[in-house]
């Protein structure tokens, strides 16, 4: 499930002593371009959100703090700064554009050039001059094992990720194509897609839950509103409902601020602080009505003049700008904000402001309840800006100019050494550094309390969640190290004392190909998930797990329990058809029969007395009817053999016998066909066992040569019958829907007659030139001759009798095929075509009988030789109403017919190499409506008979990630159908009609996977959501009937 892992040592410095503080190494020689702008040249833009203590989708944190001795003065020249942009903001902001002109318009032409750039870090410094530092020793555990997180899924994106947000539902992801995309967290499916920005997203910040007290007068949380905030290249910050994706603000500054790296968002006093390209900090209140501008604003960044970029070359004509027709896409936000010209402090850091968060009480000195904002810069230092309250902001002395950031502190050295992330945990700050580099802070004391030597390569995201800290790199490489909470006690207050004992690498892998660029944590159904987002346009999920930290995961709060076990099964190379995979058989066999019976079955593997095929799995699980002898009983049948995986073509997009998650699906040879179902019905059933819900008995029987033709499974059967007793409902679930949208039902399918006719000579091959004659019967052609003679015009079967005893269409299952027609053809009318000929061709696949010839097989090595052999293989698929043998009886008869008719010297032989009778279920018992309802149920359906739009907002989408454009999105709806589709198909499973014979039970299909999961081909796969709703109605199916 994941890729090869290189855990390592922490490189850490501890500056807890008073005389141990060590200096920085000298920066290395001057560069051209500014410091802080070699990451972007060197790969991409990237996201600077920062991370709370337990959930990374709260920027605004709870700290509680110990009342701890220390303090200090403010720094002088910040002072004089922040009382400039009291009094001077436009000028101000004019010096600080003109003190970084030379990084703006670098920045401004190099920006599309390189900030899609996917190659992995190279192990060079931010510079691009091969990096001398030593190389990381891999770290092993006290066992001597690496212990890696685990993969659980990764998302595809057609861009690079460059920020991440996660809340209790979704991941939100900003690309540099300027799009928002949406993903459950439940499935990992692509939920929405929307594109929001003109320029790359480089900062998503969510604040979805209000951080003040309850008791605090300060406080204005009782009409918070969860937003999501974005901010581009292109100069503007929108605000989102996370729900549906609704664009609610747009905000702008009416300063040319160049890229807007990081926004923070404080929900105690209602502001939004944004840090710019510019070197200024700005801030706005959502809910003042003074900065409310209209869409028009001649101040918009899309039409003011541009001093630079709308100058007028030699010859007086200015370029004219981009302007792309996708940007239309974007949707009006209801409100628009202007920044307050004055809202601006110039030269909050000499050098970008790559990253901020907002705090509450994170040193001793502010109030208990209060917000502080920190923000890191290019410069290299991290600063603490304290948020004046509203009747503090009421006593300064130019009431014109709302200057509302009082700076606290000033950490660092002004090197140039940039800072490019942040996270918080108490009184305890990280800071991700250039070259590998990641600080700690005390911010009651101001010290620098260790130097981490986390990577070799530039430290682009921190995450603080578990105890754990968690950093990107550069390189592609993230790292797990143990902090002061790693025992898992979140009340106990750190202390420098312990910090020596702390913060060791637990762990570091290979995350990407790219440069991690983003990142965010977060708890959902008992995981702890850690999500990382880089320039090879990969989001990964990433499980994170440690024994110190107490991680226990319940059964009833998530189904990794069954992935597990699926991803198990898979390994198993059980290619039923092959000899060289017999030991492979016979051991997924042995860990299906020992999970059967760890989960509460009485299992028993089954073997027909002749021949040597592979087992059949029985296990039984009693309900808890009494007495016995009266519980019904549903027997589930399953096939846990696959075919064959060519890997050697390269095709698949992994191991094929290796579970891997990838955009919302499951890919691995017999996830779905049938691995994967029956892992559903399995935990279906112990589902019912735990909730002691289960009053039926459920038998399961689970064959290993479905794929080679069912070979001993209905011997095997019989001489088992009394083991498995009486038999009320069968139920398997081995097909696909139509499509990709309609859940469906299969009541019908064919079945098959596979033969070998052959033509023998009684002569040795002979060579055509000197042997060869027409007084001589050739084999070949009499095998031709006489196969030509069972189909006649418009391929219709000339076998006497053939047709006799098949079932006529009746009106209600025309009536089906003209639902089905229908609904296709309004869901894919290009694809689908006419209703009429739509119907006519699934008519003909379901309920018509066809002949196939396959393949012709001749004696001797290739030349000009007349063959003494001949053979063909064909096959009959069968229709109800049709008997095996009879047409067994009936091809036999007609082949010899023909062979006599032409008078020929040769011999015919007809061999039967595998049979299944068609199957015809009742759509109208008791298991089908059972069926219906559950899928009803659990899918949403309301139980009516026509398709509805669904315009829902951020649940709306159902695409595959990297296949649905903004464009497709914004204007394709989707529909959701009221009940399932009654479907017959034209394939065969040989064990359903004998089950029904022997047992004499009704049976029914639940179509499981969609019709994209490609069974038996390359890349087969199955969609997380249909795993998960296939368990759910098997629940409800297994505790109704």
């Amino acid at each position: 499930m994941h890729d090869a892992i290189l855990a390592v040592p922490a490189q850490s410095t501890d500056l807890t002593g008073a005389m141990d503080v060590q200096k920085p190494q000298a920066p290395p020689p001057p560069s051209p371009f500014p410091r802080d702008m070699l990451w972007r040249l060197g790969g991409g833009r990237r996201s600077l959100s920062a991370s709370a203590v337990s959930h990374a989708s709260s920027m605004a944190v709870d700290n509680a703090v110990q009342p701890r001795h220390g303090g200090g003065s403010q720094c002088g020249k910040c002072k004089k700064i922040n009382k400039a942009g009291a009094v001077g903001g436009e000028a101000a902001a004019a010096a600080a554009t003109a003190a970084t002109a030379q990084s703006v318009i670098q920045a401004k032409v190099w920006r599309d050039t390189f900030a899609n750039s996917a190659g992995p870090g190279t192990g060079t410094m931010a510079s691009g001059a091969p990096s001398s530092r030593q190389s990381i020793a891999p770290h092993k555990d006290l066992d001597g094992r690496s212990r890696p997180p685990e993969r659980l899924h990764q998302l595809q994106n057609g861009s690079s990720v460059l920020a991440l947000a996660v809340n209790d539902e979704f991941i939100f992801a900003g690309t540099h194509d300027g799009e928002i995309l949406v993903w459950s967290l439940g499935t990992f499916q692509l939920v929405h897609r929307i594109l929001a920005h003109k320029r790359s997203v480089l900062c998503l910040f969510l604040a979805d839950k209000p951080c003040a007290k309850r008791d605090s007068p300060n406080s204005s949380t009782t009409d918070f509103q969860p937003l999501l905030f974005s901010s581009a290249g292109d100069a503007i910050i929108s605000a989102w409902c996370p729900k549906t994706l609704t664009r609610l603000y747009e905000i702008y500054s009416t300063h040319n601020v160049g890229d807007i790296f990081s926004v923070a968002y404080s929900v105690q006093h209602d502001m939004l602080f944004i840090g710019a390209q510019n070197t200024t900090i700005q801030w706005v209140s959502l809910k003042d009505p003074g900065r409310k501008a209209l869409h028009e604003s001649d101040l918009h960044p899309d039409r003011r003049h541009h001093r630079f970029f709308d100058s007028k070359a030699v010859g007086g004509t200015s370029t004219p700008r981009r302007n792309e027709e996708r940007w239309n896409l974007i949707p009006k936000a209801r409100t628009v904000l202007e920044v307050d010209r004055g809202a601006i402090l110039p030269f909050a850091h000499f050098g970008y402001v790559y990253c901020m968060l907002m705090a509450r009480a994170p040193t001793v000195l502010v109030d208990q309840d209060e917000e502080v904002l920190i923000s890191g810069g290019g410069d290299g230092t991290i600063k603490l800006w304290r948020v004046a309250r509203p009747e503090e902001e009421n006593e300064q002395e130019d009431e014109s100019t709302p200057g509302i950031l009082e700076e606290l502190m000033v950490l660092g050295e002004d090197n140039a050494e940039s800072v490019l992330s942040l996270a918080i945990d108490g009184s305890f700050l990280y800071s991700g550094k250039l070259a590998g580099i990641v600080e700690l802070w005390d911010l009651d004391t101001k010290q620098k309390l260790r130097v981490i030597k986390a990577d070799t390569t530039d430290v682009m995201t921190l995450q603080m969640g578990w105890g754990f800290l968690l950093s990107g790199a550069a390189d592609g490489c993230a790292t797990k190290f143990s902090t002061v909470h790693h025992d898992g006690n979140q009340s106990e207050s750190p202390t420098t004392d312990t910090v020596s004992q702390r913060y060791q690498c637990l762990g570091r892998w290979p995350a990407h190909r790219g440069k991690i660029l983003s990142s965010a944590v977060t708890t959902y159904r008992g995981e702890k998930l850690y999500i990382t987002g880089a320039n090879d346009d990969d989001v990964c999920v990433w499980r994170i797990r440690d024994k110190c930290a107490g991680d226990v995961v319940k059964k009833d709060e998530s189904d990794d329990i069954m992935f597990k076990s699926l991803s198990e099964l898979v390994s198993f190379k059980t290619i039923s058809s092959r000899h060289e995979f017999a030991e492979d058989c016979r051991r997924g066999a042995t860990f299906l029969g020992s999970l059967f019976k760890r989960l509460g079955g009485e299992v028993e593997m089954l073997s027909a007395s002749k021949g040597r095929h592979n087992p059949v799995v029985y296990a039984k699980f009693s309900g808890k009817s009494e007495p016995a002898e009266k519980r019904k009983r549903i027997l589930f049948y399953g096939h846990y053999d696959v075919v064959p995986a060519d890997q050697k073509k390269g095709k698949w997009h992994n191991d094929p016998f290796e579970l891997k998650g990838m955009n919302g699906y499951l890919y691995g040879r017999g996830v779905s066909d049938n691995k994967g179902p029956i892992m559903a019905a399995l935990y279906a059933v112990t589902d019912l066992m735990q909730a002691k819900q289960l009053e039926s008995d459920v038998i399961f029987l689970i064959e290993g040569e479905e794929e080679s033709g069912s070979r001993g499974f209905q011997e095997t059967v019989q001489e088992n019958k009394e083991l498995i007793g009486k038999v009320d409902y069968i139920l398997l679930a081995n097909s696909y829907w139509l499509d990709d949208e309609t859940p469906c039902l299969t009541y019908g399918l064919r079945g098959v007659l596979h033969a070998t006719v052959c033509v023998d000579s009684p002569r040795p091959d002979l060579h055509s030139g000197v042997d060869g004659s027409y007084m001589m019967a050739e084999p070949l052609s009499d095998l031709t001759l006489v196969l030509s003679k069972l189909k006649g015009p418009k391929n219709r079967i000339l076998i006497p009798g053939f047709y006799d005893g098949i079932l006529p269409l009746r009106p209600e299952e025309e009536a089906r095929y003209d639902e089905i027609a229908a609904k296709l053809v309004e869901r894919n009318p290009e694809e689908n075509g006419p209703a009429p000929a739509l119907k006519a061709s699934l008519m003909a696949r379901w309920r018509e009988p066809n002949m196939t010839i396959h393949r012709y097989k001749v004696s001797g090595p290739d030349g000009s030789l007349v063959s003494s052999h001949a053979s063909a293989n064909i096959s009959f698929r069968l229709v109800p109403g049709q008997e095996v043998d009879e047409v067994i009886a009936s091809l036999t008869a007609f082949l010899r017919e023909q062979v006599a008719a032409l008078e020929t010297n040769n011999s015919l032989s007809v061999t039967i190499d595998n049979r299944a009778e068609p199957w015809l279920g009742d759509p109208e018992n008791y298991i089908f409506r059972t069926l219906e309802e559950a899928i009803v149920q659990v899918w949403g359906l309301d139980g009516g008979g026509e398709a509805v739009k669904n315009d829902d907002g951020i649940g709306g989408g159902g695409g595959e990630a990297g296949s649905t454009t903004a464009a497709a999105v914004a204007a394709a709806p989707t529909f959701k159908s009221r009940r399932p589709l009654y479907i017959r198909e034209g394939g065969s499973i040989p064990a359903i009609r004998f089950l029904e014979k022997v047992f004499g039970a009704p049976a029914a299909h639940l179509p499981c996977g969609q019709a994209s999961d490609a069974a038996h081909l390359d890349n087969e796969r199955l969609r997380v959501t249909n795993l998960l709703k296939s368990r759910e109605i098997f629940g409800v199916v297994f505790r109704k009937l």
